[in-house]
């Protein structure tokens, strides 16, 4: 299938029919208050119906960088949902008045779908990451998760040049699900341009999900999850690229939710 890019403007959630019931503001971002299970089914229909359901993910550091980067903050508004990706947009959320049920972090997200698609017959396709680790990631849901059907894999190394033809490959392969894990913003951006293109169900960024996943990358353990303090975890495993990230996002993030409450940011939720 050919694809071709058009100008078309990007949209917002609230212009989708699968944009949730209930959501709450936070920083300016419409994050959907649903738990884990709510999101799980809201894929399931959109895969039963052959409807086009972007999913998109905040953590501090991306609300952050969204007030940076005007780009950034349009692609991840287009998304159909918007999930709480990190406990500090949880307690952020609280802090505001406002109560978001519970963390639905992306890896998490991907994980619980292979394991429901596993009964489903799911057909997935795998787009990031290095060949080495997605291999081992195919190799991993074979064996774990029988009932997939993974349709087609592709690096995450290429070009915005390349984008198109990257798409028409994805389109092709007629996925449920596409998983591009690559870092932010490039995943953001080539979902908001291509995801209503490719005529996949559902499409889900994970970012370094697929290092995860595969065994290459250790994440945190659940303790660690729980208390919100996985960003801490990372600054702990690469202490010389990580702690500037996060001490600089998460001081801006504390001034952020400060200055919207101060500011009369105590919204009810929808």
């Amino acid at each position: 299938m050919n694809l071709t890019e058009t100008s078309a403007p990007i949209t917002t959630p609230g212009e989708h029919a699968s944009t949730p019931s209930r959501l709450c503001e936070v920083c300016g971002v419409r994050i959907a208050a649903m738990t884990m299970g709510e999101v799980l089914d809201r894929a399931d229909e959109a895969i039963a119906q052959h409807r086009s359901l972007l999913f998109g993910v905040v953590n501090g550091a991306k609300l952050v960088n969204m007030k940076r980067d005007p780009s950034l903050r349009r692609a991840v508004l287009s998304a159909d949902i918007i999930l709480a990706d990190g406990m500090s947009v949880v307690w952020a959320s609280r802090i505001l008045g406002q109560r978001l049920p519970e963390r639905v972090a992306g890896i998490d997200l991907m994980h619980e779908m292979l394991r429901r698609g596993d009964d489903r017959g799911y057909r997935i396709y795998l787009l990031g990451a290095t060949d080495e680790v997605i291999a081992d990631l195919s190799a991993i849901i074979a064996r774990d998760f029988p009932g997939i059907v993974v349709v087609g894999v592709r690096n995450g190394y290429f070009t915005a040049d390349e984008e198109q033809q990257v798409a028409s490959a994805v389109s092709d392969a007629r996925p449920d699900v596409l998983f591009v894990g690559t870092n932010s913003p490039k995943k953001e951006l080539f979902l908001a341009q291509w995801s209503k293109k490719m005529n996949v169900s559902v499409c889900h960024g994970v970012g370094g999900a697929f290092d995860v996943l595969s065994g290459k990358t250790k994440r945190a353990p659940e303790r660690w999850q729980r208390l919100g303090l996985e960003w801490l975890y990372r600054v702990v495993q690469e202490p010389r690229r990580m702690w500037r990230r996060y001490l600089v996002t998460n001081v801006l993030l504390c001034g952020m939710v400060m200055k919207e409450l101060l500011s009369g940011g105590r919204r009810r939720s929808e």
